[in-house]
């Protein structure tokens, strides 16, 4: 299993609540966490919160020297992941494993859950871990309802009216179709076997979740592909909207998302042009304002509230994120956020698995 935390929500309740309740866990041989954002005191505060831990666990320090050489012997190589992130961390927890090489099925979610249960986990592994079953990957989905609010902000003011967006502007694509299958695409809980980690290459930034499922739409056969229903509730950390900067918060990620739709797009052949780019931003507009009027009424009919101001001011800002998005697309057609996968890795430098299972074995011991 892959933890992806910052330290910040080892201070927080929801990483409390996990540890304890994945501490009974009967069936995970191995937990990999990946924190990031701690200095050398915040790391060892981290051992002694995970100590807790009943389930054999592997605490990687992102930000410690050990493993920020090995970052810059990848980068020597061209191999290092760009930016850092949580794409970054999930990439060195998947290459911690496979140099473990003991998975057979891998599970990962956030950190920060709030109404995390020990169903979640088990429904969420279940179906690529039952050897009776044939999926590969298995995404999770759930209500975004919490504290009688419509919460989802991203999926259902970007993401679904971008799908619908693609579809009048530039017809039927499998990939669209595929994405839009998803009930909650931007879902940071998925399984799958181990064995796709080899091939695996994911964005670096916000685009994790989009990637991933690009990746699968590319290499897996539908009916290896599944999603479940992993909660009944489900609510976690809020992300500011972030009007006045543009590289944090809810703004930074629409960005990210839409350049990792638009990039996959035209990797299948789709053009893309300034023109382009106002017609989708225009039918955008109207598509995400028609959709909120729907997503009121069920707020409504559910006894949820919703702020209408709060939510065309997100529409806004993303119709105009999604511009941002075009244009450093069309003024970088080349750039490459993927991180290479870790057969690349392997074959580039053979002794990295070793060298990484031993900064890991060594930074348990400070």
């Amino acid at each position: 299993m892959i933890l992806p935390s910052l330290y910040s929500e080892i201070e927080g309740p929801a990483l409390k609540n996990i540890v304890k309740i994945l501490s009974n866990n009967k069936f995970l041989n191995h937990i990999t966490i990946g924190l990031d954002k701690a200095n050398k005191t915040q790391f060892q505060d981290a051992k002694i919160f995970f100590k807790d831990l009943k389930v054999p666990h592997s605490v990687i320090w992102n930000d410690g020297p050990r493993m920020k050489s090995l970052d810059n012997q990848l980068s020597e190589q061209g191999l290092a992941p760009k930016e850092p992130g949580k794409g970054k961390n999930v990439w060195y927890c998947m290459g911690y494993i496979l140099s473990r090489d003991q998975a057979r099925s891998i599970a990962i979610h956030d950190c920060d859950i709030l109404t995390y249960n020990k169903e979640l986990l088990a429904r969420l592994i279940y179906p690529v871990a039952n050897p009776l079953f044939d999926y590969e990957f298995c995404k999770g989905y759930y209500p975004r309802l919490g504290n009688n609010k419509l919460n989802g902000r991203v999926t259902r003011l970007l993401v679904t009216p971008l799908l619908k967006t693609f579809k009048k502007v530039l017809g039927h694509r499998d990939y669209i179709e595929f994405i839009d299958v998803f009930r909650y695409p931007l879902a940071g809980e998925f399984s799958f076997r181990s064995r796709l980690l080899k091939e695996l290459r994911i964005p670096s930034d916000w685009g994790l979740e989009i990637g991933i499922l690009s990746e699968m739409q590319r290499n897996q056969a539908s009916n290896r592909i599944c999603q479940v229903d992993i909660s009944d509730a489900y609510d976690h950390k809020h992300q500011e909207l972030s009007q006045a900067d543009k590289t944090k918060g809810l703004s930074k990620m629409s960005i990210d998302i839409s350049k990792t739709l638009i990039r996959k797009l035209a990797a299948q052949g789709d053009t893309f042009t300034s023109n382009t780019l106002r017609t989708i931003k225009a039918t955008y507009y109207r598509t995400a304002l028609d959709l909120l009027e729907i997503y009121n009424n069920d707020a409504k009919i559910n006894g949820l509230s919703l702020d209408i101001n709060e939510e065309e001011i997100a529409i806004e800002l993303f119709s105009n994120n999604i511009i941002t998005a075009g244009q450093e697309f069309l003024e970088n057609p080349n750039e490459n956020p993927l991180i290479p996968n870790w057969n690349r890795v392997q074959n580039a430098i053979p002794d990295f698995k070793d060298n990484f299972i031993q900064a890991v074995k060594d930074d348990s011991t400070i």
